[in-house]
């Protein structure tokens, strides 16, 4: 019997292997079709010659009219129901999808077959072009009127009706299709990619070399043999990239040949801040410009959508939180602003999910490693809000009661500005935190611990949790009266009301050294900042402070030593007003409008200036 049924697949295959009419060529297909279907021996070789057949026929013959392929598409669909096209038949079906997605082919006859893929497919990486036939039929399904809502049933009916998927394969052969789509939106962008930034690079802000001039030594007006040295030392090198966090400025410096030690400042530790704080900066990075064709764009909309979709589904969120926890996404993915701004839709999926499974997988896969949880925070690359999504993921991390003290020390060592900034804003979850973080002994730094505290009693539900945890410890009590912190530093994103509640909050007479870079506030925050009888050091980089408030800072902050205003708004103006601080002895207006008779005027009446900043202005 399988004799015959052999002899039966030669014949054809000679027969179409010299097609002359295709009228007679497509009733031999239909034939061969029924031959398959009705022989008693049934198994993949009889099922499968005949598609392997058709599949090198239209290999062979390119010239086919649109009729003609839909007609032998139509003939070989009962083979289909049971049996994976084979990789030249897929090939054919996705140049199909793409040219024809309108056509009734796409729905009656392709719609099974994509079905039959998903629910039996066991891996893609061995048959890829089954995975690009489904990723094809998909778009042709999103180019119909209906667009997303066909693509939003046929996952549905993936799904099926009841409340768990009966085919365990779906979902990831679902995920697996939607990330090959999304990465070949970026396929651009990675293949040109010779110096592309790496996913830290994103996240701290230095995507691409910058295309301003290279930074040079700071200029000294009255050098001391200290400042001397280490003026030699940064004119060997090369400034790589300024790393800005909250609570520090971190400057990574390069040498062109021998290896030097790297610089960093931090406003929290115990000694005396370097000038580097203040003085060496750099002209911030441009972002990494993404920007799709209409097509990718097309692309990326279904998928991402499909994602979403797949979010809602309660059985599958597990599932698919534990196969995105890698972040299986390209790094010029994450840095493209509409792909993240419509993934957060997921993410917030998984943070609002109360199964420890679930939301777990918000946290990286293992230390070291970026997780969506670092990525959609304040600061991450992935955050476009103030927070929001950040204070819920944190609530229920929290919630869930494991490493609960293992995690606020995540959060103090690299969150600690978001949490201060939501917490002073009255958000009930970081305030909890802030309070943990005392009691627990979490932080080891005095002023920061002053900075907390004064964040707490900020508000009115602060206050209370702040007084309920005295009662319990008399210690934090103590310290609160020792007169408040001398450094303070204000998270980004910060306005002139989140700093004039903080400084309304406590005592700050022994504040000497503030830093507001990189926050939002504006000449409105002067007359908080002249209530400050010790303040030294005031870093106000990259903030929108302008001529009004140095005016004010003139009159009042007369014992002022350090001044930052690199890249504010300030004109010769309001710089002018600087020659009555005759304490300044250092002094940074990199990237202001300053004129060169307004730095000339401030050099001959600013006796004790010993440095100064002037690149990128008219005085430089």
């Amino acid at each position: 019997m399988a004799e015959v049924a052999q002899k039966k697949i030669y014949k054809y295959k000679k027969v179409l292997s010299n097609p002359s009419r295709w009228e007679v060529v497509l009733k031999e297909i239909r034939t061969l079709v029924d031959m398959a279907l009705t022989s008693p021996l049934q198994d993949d070789s009889i099922n499968q010659a005949p598609l392997e057949i058709v599949s090198k026929l239209l290999s062979e013959n390119t010239n086919l009219t649109t009729q003609e392929h839909e007609n032998i598409i139509v003939a070989i669909a009962p083979l289909l129901e049971n049996n994976h096209p084979p990789p030249d038949l897929c090939e054919f079906f996705c140049k199909h999808c793409r040219e024809r997605p309108r056509s009734m082919v796409v729905i009656e006859v392709f719609t099974p077959v994509v079905q039959r893929i998903l629910k039996h497919n066991m891996d893609f990486g061995k048959c890829p072009r089954l995975r690009l036939f489904t990723q094809e039929y998909i778009l042709a399904l999103n180019e119909l009127n209906a667009g997303m809502e066909v693509v939003k049933k046929f996952i549905q009916s993936m799904h099926g009706p009841t409340g768990h998927c009966p085919h365990p394969r779906v979902l990831p052969n679902l995920v697996a299709v939607c990330l090959a789509a999304i990465y070949s939106c970026y396929e651009e962008f990675i293949n040109s990619r010779d110096n592309s930034p790496s996913l830290k690079e994103i996240r701290n802000g230095c995507q691409q070399p910058c295309d301003r001039k290279p930074t040079l030594p700071l200029r000294l007006l009255h050098p001391s043999p200290d400042l001397v040295s280490q003026e030699a030392t940064l004119s060997e090198a090369r400034l790589k990239s300024v790393v800005v966090a909250s609570s520090e400025i971190h400057v990574e410096v390069e040498p062109a040949s021998t290896a030097k030690p790297t610089l960093t400042a931090s406003a929290g530790d115990d000694n005396e801040p370097n000038l580097i704080d203040c003085l060496m900066v750099s002209p911030a990075c441009s972002t990494m410009s993404i920007e799709l064709g209409p097509q990718a764009d097309r692309t990326l909309g279904c998928y991402v959508e499909i994602l979403k979709l797949l979010s809602d589904y309660d059985d599958w969120r597990p599932s698919l939180a534990s196969l995105l926890q890698p972040i299986p996404f390209p790094k010029e993915a994450l840095a493209h602003e509409k792909f993240t701004k419509e993934l957060k839709y997921v993410i917030q999926r998984f943070a609002e999910d109360p199964r420890q499974e679930v939301h777990s997988c918000l946290l990286s896969v293992r230390a070291g490693k970026d997780g969506w949880f670092q990525l959609y925070s304040p600061g991450g690359v992935a955050c476009d809000d103030d927070g929001e999504l950040f204070a819920s993921m944190v609530h229920i991390l929290m919630g869930s009661c494991y490493k609960t003290k293992k995690f606020l020390l995540s959060l103090a060592e690299n969150k600690l500005g978001p949490c201060m900034l939501l917490a002073l804003r009255g958000n009930q979850t970081m305030v909890e935190i802030l309070c943990l973080m005392l009691e627990y002994n979490i932080i080891d730094n005095n002023d920061t611990q002053l900075q907390i505290i004064s964040t707490l009693e900020s508000t009115g539900a602060g206050k209370r949790m702040y007084e309920q945890l005295c009662d319990r410890q008399r210690e934090l009590k103590e310290l609160q009266r020792k007169g408040g912190p001398t450094r303070l530093t204000l998270p980004s994103k910060s306005t002139d009301a989140d700093l004039a509640r903080l400084l309304s909050s406590g005592s700050f007479g022994n504040l000497e050294n503030l830093s507001l870079a990189f926050t939002n506030v504006t000449s409105a925050c002067a007359e908080h900042l002249i209530k400050l009888p010790s303040l030294k050091q005031l870093n106000l980089w990259s903030t929108q402070f302008g001529d009004a408030g140095l005016r004010l800072l003139s009159e009042h902050l007369t014992m002022l030593q350090v001044l930052n205003l690199c890249e504010t708004p300030v004109t010769d103006a309001g710089l002018l007003a600087l020659s009555s601080m005759k304490s300044l002895c250092s002094l940074n207006m990199n990237s202001t409008k300053l004129s060169a008779d307004t730095y000339e005027d401030l050099k001959a009446k600013l006796p004790n200036l010993k440095e100064v900043d002037v690149r990128y202005t008219e005085a430089w």
